[in-house]
């Protein structure tokens, strides 16, 4: 009697499950588990592209509102609060610089880049530098005074990228070289004006794997497509309570040889729709529903009870997939005891803060060494930087409490020797950013703090016969 090694795998036969293997639990005979034909492996994940369709994107941003706050909010947001300059200018120039990112309409121009980035997937702002080739490497020190004119925006649609010239090297290494505009989306037909890459500041939606990038000529995907089966859900079950609130109460008669009436017509006929005439005029809080004795009258409601839960699952889905809180998106305000909504905002702050570095610090790097160049006639100093505004912002109330805190921790530091009045005030000067106090501390004050004598020492003997007590006890 031959026995077979229960251990030994057998040769599989079939093509579909050659080389196909899966771990876990699995009973066949129950058909439990994965790999067992039940339903844990009847759902597969399919390409639905809707990236590349322009049109449907277009009629889901201009129709659905959810997908308009999607777009538009994380692009506000990201644009909303500015930048604070760091630099050894002076300070009126770096005024100047500020004023001239309002007038030339650059965040303006970053929104829009932003939001078409969200709905197609891809976008540009082109650096608009009059008297200069487009097609030329980026030479900011090349830049003439008023030359700089702010930002163009183009969406993907609009565009024709050259793949057969890429960047070879760097963090873009692979992404098109020059990007040219398409006059007529239609047709394909270029405008005969073409764009370095260093001259544009280039913004996706949703990066990409290597082959998908490619199958979108280097785009990303549109955030629509990543939210669109909960979208799908969340409008399918609102439209569906609508339609039953029509149907919410319903009355029915049965009437004794109905189908005869309506079957003669004539005067039995006006007589039955005289009959329901009459019951609709009289049928209100007070009045009464006349009917024959043989025919039979009832009412049917139909209960919500259920509904806005499941419309509220729908729509924090739809929230999880865009990344940004219901409060944010729909506007409404948080449930729940104790819920305030505060930690849901600090995660998508710190959200929004990653992308801007992320996805905006180096263009705008370039737009703002551009612009220094176009204004001054000079380069940026080596120390010029910039930072992002925080979303979150403190209360008076809590600004008060942190000024307290700075002004004694820094008191008692320098009465205490650990640092000189210099170092004193700038800590204080440093400090207004986030407690709005102590701002005209000038840098002469500081300078002359260099000369001022140190405080006397503290007395400490007090404290010491005091511990010296304590210890005693």
């Amino acid at each position: 009697m031959k026995i077979s090694n229960p251990f030994k795998q057998s040769k599989v036969s079939d093509s579909t499950t050659k080389n196909k293997f899966s771990d876990g639990f699995a009973n066949f005979v129950s058909r439990q588990g994965y790999g067992a034909d039940n339903m844990l492996t009847a759902g597969v994940y399919t390409f639905d592209n809707l990236t590349n369709d322009r049109l449907q994107l277009e009629a889901m941003y201009r129709q659905s509102w959810i997908v308009g706050a999607a777009v538009d909010s994380v692009a506000e947001d990201m644009t909303r609060e500015g930048i604070v300059i760091n630099s050894t200018n002076e300070p009126d120039e770096v005024q100047k610089m500020t004023t001239s990112l309002s007038r030339l309409g650059i965040w303006r121009s970053i929104l829009e880049a932003i939001k078409w980035g969200r709905l197609y997937g891809g976008a540009i702002a082109v650096l608009n530098i009059d008297g200069q080739d487009p097609t030329t490497p980026l030479d900011v020190t090349k830049v003439g005074l008023g030359q700089f004119s702010g930002l163009t925006v183009y969406d993907r649609w609009q565009l024709q990228v050259d793949n057969q010239n890429t960047i070879e090297t760097g963090p873009d290494a692979g992404l098109p070289a020059y990007y040219s505009i398409v006059s007529n989306i239609s047709t394909g037909e270029l405008s005969g004006l073409t764009y370095h890459h260093s001259r544009v500041i280039r913004l996706i939606g949703i990066q990409l794997p290597t082959y998908q990038a490619i199958s979108e000529q280097m785009w990303g995907e549109s955030i629509i497509e990543r939210m669109k089966d909960r979208l799908v859900s969340f409008d399918t079950a609102t439209m569906g309570t609508a339609n039953l609130v029509q149907k919410a109460y319903y009355r029915t008669v049965k009437i004794e040889g109905l189908r005869q009436v309506l079957s003669s017509g004539g005067q039995a006929e006006e007589n039955l729709l005289k009959q329901f005439d009459m019951m609709r005029f009289l049928q209100n809080s007070e009045g009464l529903s006349l009917i024959d004795s043989n025919d039979e009258f009832e009412s049917h409601s139909y209960s919500f009870a259920g509904l806005s839960d499941v419309i509220l699952q729908f729509g924090q889905q739809i929230s999880g997939a865009t990344g940004i809180p219901l409060v944010r998106l729909f506007g409404q305000s948080p449930a729940g005891l104790n819920s305030t909504g505060e930690s849901d905002f600090r995660m998508y702050y710190d959200n929004i803060k990653a992308q801007q570095e992320s996805t905006l610090r180096d263009g705008l790097m370039r737009v703002l060494q551009t612009m220094h160049q176009s204004l001054f006639g000079r380069e940026t100093p080596e120390d010029f930087d910039f930072e992002f505004v925080s979303l979150w912002q403190t209360t008076d109330r809590e600004k008060a409490e942190i000024s307290s805190s700075i002004v004694t921790q820094t008191t008692l530091a320098y009465d205490h020797g650990v640092i000189d009045l210099e170092t004193a005030l700038q800590e204080l000067r440093q400090a207004s950013d986030v407690t709005g106090i102590f701002t005209n501390i000038t840098d002469q004050q500081i300078e002359e703090a260099k000369d001022a004598p140190p405080p006397p020492a503290p007395d400490l003997s007090d404290d010491l016969i005091k511990q010296s007590k304590e210890i005693e006890i």
